[in-house]
């Protein structure tokens, strides 16, 4: 956490916008995953990235296609991040050529929670937004789920019917978060 003190004072003459990345590497800061996340209320901090590789070296792990070393740092990380309003990166796989391996490395990411991943190879990127981007099937259920809450009989509701399953409100902040990245990646 003093690191990010560090950083973020380091960064006092840089233009307004630039942000801070902790990289989630080491033993002791996995430990400490709140106390750094944390440090967005008061820094520049803006996201978590997991470091596998070197995270893997420390633990003396085994970087496996399942990650199964690795599934409670997956998941402690997406916590400390959605606690404390941050992004959460996904690490790298270092299979590059291999864009199967990816693509279900990516997709485990995205069931974790992970907003996106890192890429250490060109090949990477297209799987990697096919995989965090919005499906057309998914966008049309979340429009239909805001176009019902809109609806005015809908006003005030906390959950509703759509096309005969219940939804809450927590669904329908889901729905615009996904048919706000689309808006973003021009979908």
């Amino acid at each position: 956490a003093a690191d990010v003190d560090a950083y973020h004072a380091a960064l006092a003459a840089a233009p307004a916008h630039t942000a801070l990345w902790v990289m989630i590497e080491t033993c002791a800061v996995a430990a400490r995953l709140d106390a750094v996340a944390a440090r967005a209320a008061s820094t520049r901090l803006a996201a978590l990235v997991l470091g596998t590789n070197d995270l893997a070296k420390e633990m003396r792990a085994r970087l496996t296609p399942g990650r199964t070393p690795f599934q409670s740092i997956l998941t402690a990380s997406v916590c400390a991040a959605r606690a404390h309003g941050l992004i959460a990166l996904d690490g790298v796989c270092n299979e590059f050529r291999d864009l199967g391996l990816f693509s279900a490395e990516a997709a485990q990411g995205l069931e974790f929670g992970f907003d996106g991943k890192t890429l250490i190879h060109p090949d990477q990127i297209e799987p990697c937004n096919a995989v965090f981007s919005p499906s057309a099937e998914e966008l049309d259920w979340a429009r239909s789920m805001v176009a019902a809450f809109a609806q005015p009989e809908n006003a005030g509701k906390g959950a509703i019917r759509v096309e005969g399953k219940m939804v809450e409100l927590l669904h329908l902040e889901q729905a615009r978060r996904l048919i706000a990245i689309a808006d973003m990646l021009g979908g």
